[in-house]
């Protein structure tokens, strides 16, 4: 494992949208080892593989010590609102109030392309959002101008 320089706002690359994983093999998973050693030097909630300059679906979250490691995931359910504090590692020391929804059901798939679907709520369905905004070259800051 490795630690990976994540890249900061002001890099085209976080822009881009990100391309579907199709194998699922060492490098894959060398990646996620990677990101996950990343995230928990950063002591941030989560990171997507952009972030890292990769330009896969991927993105890891650490909630209270369970890391989920989603892969092509798709928001296949959103309800309700909720307001709250968002930060990024890509744009250091900076923390706005979003909207996001309240609850959202993601599907995606592991390491080992075996299908998950997880139902979140309030915090996590925020970190799920966050992580597959930027998956779209997304960024927190873009939410604010709308």
């Amino acid at each position: 494992m490795a630690l990976r320089k994540i890249l900061t706002e002001e890099n085209e690359i976080l822009r881009k949208v990100s391309k579907k994983v199709v194998n699922f093999d060492e490098s894959l998973w060398e990646l996620l080892d990677d990101m996950k050693e990343t995230l928990i030097h950063s002591t941030g909630v989560g990171l997507s593989a952009v972030q890292v300059g990769v330009l896969k679906r991927v993105f890891v979250i650490n909630l209270n010590g369970a890391y989920f490691e989603v892969i092509n995931p798709k928001i296949i359910r959103r309800e309700g609102k909720q307001k709250g504090q968002e930060g990024c590692l890509s744009i250091p020391n900076r923390f706005e109030d979003v909207v996001r929804p309240k609850t959202v059901t993601i599907s995606f798939v592991d390491r080992y392309n075996f299908p998950m679907q997880v139902t979140a709520t309030d915090f996590m369905a925020r970190a799920f959002c966050h992580e597959s905004d930027h998956l779209d070259g997304i960024l927190f800051t873009d939410l604010l101008k709308r």
